[in-house]
């Protein structure tokens, strides 16, 4: 076999790192169930505009048709809406509601995961933001949103999903969108490219027949402009499925609001690629190409010629244009602006079936790329069904700035140092969001590259990478290429990938990966630290820090895996070496099997970690599938807390693998505190009264006796029953004099606030509460309650406090008892 060249090269390249290897373990069953919903409240900074994220796992229950009941779970709730500094998770121009915190309507319910996966299969639950969604599947059935942004909005990007066709191949149907309840219009949705089955022995493959059974890839993105005037701040929003809409049903996962800025104007020293033949087409494309559009392939790359000879800027005006057929476009040290992904858009349409390898949209050498969208009429990450890449990237210096892609095989495949990739937005795509590495196009390095500040969500592959490959072996001899160094993953989103890892470390050395936030993988490890095949580089250093993960962890190969793991194995290969890296300060929430798993490793400081209520154990040294006969690690200042019934904080199932431990938690010192969920509650804002910080007894609270019915909630569900109170929920109970429960919050800024608190009681109690400051400065006096009738008839009442900014340990402080709290808005003075 000779080495490939071209196009086939490059996917030759693509393939040889990074098709997924693992174990293949088969297991039939089934899991998930559903239960009838009541509307379900916001939470605190229902609005995410940044994804650092306060989680709250609701429990809501839905009736189906066949009558069977069961709790819902596992469901996050929204984000906040502003970021802290050092807050995890990316900036982003839009604001996403997740449909289960939205009210439903007219019998629509919500469907949420219940209990870690049995069987090694997918479903719409797992493969949803949040592990939860929305199903509307009859006329009148609707969910509901407030714009609580602050802002006027008049676009917006929904993720649903529709039926397959019972031949495969998809459908179109439309869905309305409401503003205060009046009909706005309908939005076009389509299931052209999604719906992938792994029945009939085609386990993680790009089958597309509904006959092979065990679907997975369910949900699909589609943006709009909003007609008419701008949704006002406050307004509501809502998707109804009206007689006119015809699928049988939607699932709703979640929608993104904003307000795009205007167009960018052509900037000085540019080529339009209108003037070297382009010729726009706008006709929606909803899941397929327009067969009419003209092929405007060979007159950008004239204008990418032409700017590279005169030493311009390559201008992509607004408008959707057309690469038809199999090439894509190579630039070499320029610049390529669009006027907003909102409005410049190349899209690539390959004849399906194709049999010709891919090259991708752009190959692109020490470049600047900037401000547009990238789509195609892809239907898997296979060549045949016209799986391409969006952005092959190599050279010094390069940078990819506010890209958005979609239904690509991959968004950015980047080799080179220097590089950075920021801003960009990455949905449904069907392999690897954001892989940085060491062979791009040719490329031999990958040295201090960075990704920051983007946001990635629905991708059948890593939502990003650090993938360091030692040699590819073509059969004609080996290519060797220079270990990774030095790489930087800070304040990325990577939300729902359904076909891998949120982050994985593969390989290299000095890399830090800081202030990410990760949620909801389907199938995989939350965030790994390893090496990749058996070709590709050790990984000898990394700083792992700050990051958030939450309910991660899957099922893939029924191998249970964790949220967190560290050292060789995650790739299901168990070789090389794995050693230095470091795991520190992150807070790992929700995992769906056990929270950090080791494998074989050396040298790996695991400390200060936050871990809450994670589905199976906590830190497990050799959990299942992912052995660790030798190794070593430093363990301290974790917590731990949230266990289930049986399960253990810590775990070395290894004789040979060595672990010094000291200050943990489970070791009989003080437990640490931390927010509920990983992040503090943001005033102003509402703080949920079920929502007090983690770590037990006596450090996050302190009560006389354990009451109430919470803990399906979070397990230390302590005081807690279910509300009557409007928005459903949890209040707290059993009060009494001398209890107390913390609270961590962030304040936007210093000043004086007032606080709404929600109380119910039978009798008037006077001095019942007061809120404290950590240092027992009381900040409220003391504060009275009305009678209202019963421990479930509420009312409001109000007291001020002056904060400092930033974040802070608040207490209630119980000093009566004989009421119940249900939640406490601040709002600034």
């Amino acid at each position: 076999m000779t080495a490939a060249t071209g196009p086939a090269k490059l996917l030759s390249l693509r393939m040889m790192t990074r098709n997924r290897g693992d174990r293949e373990i088969m297991q039939k069953g089934t899991q998930l169930t559903t239960t009838a919903s009541k509307p379900r409240r916001h939470r605190a900074g229902a609005a995410v505009a940044t994804l650092a994220v306060a989680a709250a796992f609701a429990l809501v229950g839905i009736r189906m048709a066949d009558g069977a009941t069961v709790p819902a779970g596992h469901a996050k709730a929204a984000p906040r809406a502003t970021a802290a500094a050092g807050a995890a998770g990316a900036s982003t121009p839009f604001t996403s509601y997740e449909a289960e915190s939205g009210t439903l309507g007219g019998g629509a319910q919500t469907v949420s995961l219940t209990a870690a996966p049995t069987n090694q299969y997918a479903t719409a639950a797992l493969e949803a933001s949040g592990h939860a969604y929305v199903h509307l599947s009859a006329a009148g059935q609707s969910v509901q949103w407030t714009n609580n942004t602050g802002q006027s909005v008049s676009a917006i990007n929904v993720r649903a999903s529709i039926p397959d066709s019972a031949a495969g191949g998809g459908i179109t149907a439309t869905l309305d969108l409401y503003v205060n309840g009046v009909l706005r219009q309908p939005l076009n949705l389509n299931s052209k490219q999604s719906w992938l089955y792994e029945g009939n022995n085609n386990y993680n493959g790009n089958d597309q027949n509904p006959a092979d059974g065990d679907s997975r890839d369910f949900f699909d993105e589609s943006s709009t402009f909003i007609t008419g005037a701008p949704v006002a701040p406050g307004s509501t929003i809502s998707l109804k499925k009206d007689a006119a809409n015809s699928a049988a049903f939607y699932d709703i996962d979640s929608v993104d609001v904003e307000n795009p800025p205007a167009p960018l104007a052509q900037p000085a020293n540019s080529i339009s690629i209108t003037g070297c033949g382009a010729v726009a087409d706008d006709n929606p494309t909803n899941g397929s190409a327009d067969s009419q559009a003209v092929d405007s392939t060979g007159a950008i790359q004239n204008c990418i010629n032409q700017a590279q000879s005169q030493g311009k800027i390559l201008w992509i005006p607004q408008g959707t244009f057309y690469l038809k057929g199999t090439n894509g476009l190579q630039a070499k040290g320029i610049t390529i602006a669009g006027a907003g992904p909102w409005y410049s858009t190349v899209y690539r349409s390959v004849p399906l079936p194709n049999s010709v390898g891919l090259g991708a949209v752009f190959s692109v050498t020490s470049c600047t790329v900037e401000n547009f969208h990238i789509d195609s009429n892809a239907t898997s990450r296979a060549t045949v069904d016209g799986a391409g890449g969006a952005m092959d990237t190599t050279g010094t210096n390069w940078v990819a700035d506010n890209i958005w892609s979609q239904h690509v095989e991959s968004g950015f495949w980047a080799s080179g140092s220097g590089g950075t990739v920021k801003n960009s937005r990455l949905t449904a795509i069907w392999a690897d969001g954001i892989n940085l590495n060491n062979v791009s196009l040719n490329g031999t390095t990958g040295s201090n590259l960075t990704a920051t500040n983007n946001y990635v969500r629905g991708t059948g592959d890593d939502a990003m990478a650090i993938n360091s490959v030692a040699y590819n072996d073509y059969g004609n001899g080996k290519i060797y290429y220079t270990a990774m160094s030095g790489v930087t993953l800070t304040h990325n989103s990577l939300i729902a990938p359904w076909g891998g890892k949120g982050i994985g470390i593969y390989g290299g050395s000095g890399h830090l990966v800081q202030d990410n936030y990760i949620s909801d993988t389907a199938r995989y490890i939350g965030l790994g630290a390893g090496r990749f095949g058996v070709n590709g580089s050790d990984l000898l250093g990394a700083t792992v820090s700050g990051n958030t993960v939450l309910r991660s962890g899957g099922n893939a190969y029924s191998q249970g895996q964790p949220a967190v793991q560290i050292g060789n194995g995650g790739d299901g290969q168990n070789s090389g070496t794995v050693s230095g890296v470091t795991v520190s300060g992150n807070t790992v929430s929700g995992a769906v099997y056990d929270a950090v798993g080791f494998s074989t490793s050396t040298g790996t400081r695991v400390q200060d970690n936050t871990i809450v209520s994670p589905w199976r154990g906590g830190i497990v040294i050799s959990p299942p599938f992912y052995p660790a006969p030798t190794g070593s690690a430093t363990v301290t200042g974790n917590s731990v807390t949230g266990l289930r019934s049986g399960a253990s904080a810590f775990t070395n199932n290894s004789g040979a693998f060595t672990v010094t431990a000291s200050g943990n938690s489970w070791q009989g010192g003080t437990s640490r505190e931390a927010p509920f969920g990983g992040s503090p509650a943001a005033v102003p804002g509402t703080v949920q009264a079920e929502n007090y910080d983690t770590g037990g007894q006596g450090v996050a609270y302190s009560v006389a006796s354990a009451n109430g019915s919470g803990n399906g909630y979070r397990p230390d569900g302590i005081d807690l029953e279910t509300t009557a109170d409007s928005g459903g929920g949890y209040d707290l109970g059993w009060t009494g004099g001398a209890q107390w429960f913390r609270y961590t919050v962030d304040a936007a800024a210093a000043g004086t606030y007032t606080v709404s608190f929600r109380v119910a009681a039978p009798a008037a109690v006077t001095d019942g509460f007061h809120l404290s400051d950590a240092g027992g400065k009381n900040l409220t006096g003391a504060v009275n309650i009305p009678a209202t009738g019963g421990f479930q008839n509420w009312t409001n009442v109000t007291a001020t406090v002056t904060l400092p900014a930033g974040r802070q340990v608040l207490t209630l402080a119980e000093d009566v008892g004989g009421w119940n709290a249900n939640s406490a808005t601040f709002t600034a003075k």
